[in-house]
């Protein structure tokens, strides 16, 4: 990489410079990056520890919780560090891994959320062939290719900015090591990235959305001609999640798919805030909280802790 002599480091401008919302911010982040570690993790546990909820729907649920935990954790810890200590300067070879992770988690999550709407689809619409159509290799395979897709596509594109020439500032100003920032600062010629950029982004996220909405769509059009209580509930749940998904990738279309000269650096900052920070806490309550399923293990669950625990001190 041969700009490693012209910038050894960068610098984060953050969210903010006004020292009296430091303190605030922070406590905020740090609440908000709790409650998504505790919510994503206690997810994958409690699927992991009831049998019951061993099946293609919960296995995506599950995989959807560790990705929001690891582009969570690339780019929040960082945040509330740059808060708490007012220390803004990130390494050269630091900026790249933060930005590595969190495109790699972020894209993955794209084709998961496909992968989750395509078996609501199946489950839905076509119930007679679910087990046949949702088989475990089916899964496994749809899981593995947004994990491939999503590291892949993260490579191509971090092996491309970090080729450029960053010889302009080492001022990012950003409150992480974001493609629309660093583009800014390079003084390389950025029109054949721009191009692969577009190309996978296309990819990465159109695709996906493409089958999120067809699947929902079909959903909505199934679950209505069905004239009951329980119906409306799957169309107010599908609802919900159709909700979440489309802040995530209305916010990602609005970032990534407009040019370069368009972008407002602290429109950019505040529209990040949705997709890096908020919407990894919300995916839990969002696609749990409101599953029948979930409940009753989660009840199971701290029945079972209680029992345990009575039994100890007995």
């Amino acid at each position: 990489m041969e700009n490693r002599s012209e910038v050894s480091e960068f610098i984060l401008i953050g969210l903010t410079d006004a020292p009296e919302l430091q303190v605030s911010l922070f406590i905020m982040f740090t609440l908000i990056y709790l409650i998504t570690l505790v919510g994503n993790l206690g997810i994958v546990a409690l699927i992991s520890w009831d049998s019951r909820l061993h099946t293609p729907m919960y296995f995506f649920l599950s995989n959807l919780s560790l990705v929001d935990v690891g582009y969570s954790s690339a780019v929040t810890p960082k945040v509330m560090a740059g808060l708490l200590t007012g220390d803004k300067v990130i390494s050269y070879n630091g900026c790249a891994t933060q930005f590595f992770f969190f495109g790699a988690f972020a894209t993955t999550e794209s084709f998961l959320l496909a992968s989750m709407a395509y078996d609501r689809y199946a489950a839905v619409c076509k119930p007679l062939h679910y087990s046949t159509t949702m088989t475990s290799t089916v899964c496994a395979h749809l899981a593995s290719g947004a994990y491939i897709c999503g590291f892949l596509t993260s490579s191509i594109v971090i092996g491309n900015i970090f080729s450029l020439s960053f010889c302009r500032s080492n001022v990012i100003h950003h409150f992480f090591c974001d493609v629309p920032p660093l583009l800014v600062l390079s003084c390389s010629d950025i029109h054949n990235i721009e191009s692969i950029i577009f190309i996978l982004g296309s990819f990465t996220t159109f695709l996906p959305f493409l089958v999120i909405f067809t699947s929902y769509l079909l959903i909505f059009i199934t679950i209505l001609k069905i004239n009951s209580a329980d119906s409306r509930q799957k169309a107010s749940t599908c609802a919900s999640h159709l909700a979440a998904v489309s802040i995530f990738y209305g916010t990602i279309i609005f970032m990534y798919f407009q040019p370069s000269s368009s972008h407002s650096m602290d429109t950019d900052k505040m529209v990040s805030v949705f997709y890096t920070i908020f919407i990894p806490m919300l995916n839990p309550l969002v696609y749990s909280l409101r599953n029948k399923d979930v409940k009753n293990a989660f009840r199971k669950a701290v029945s079972g802790q209680k029992l345990q625990f009575d039994y100890l001190f007995s």
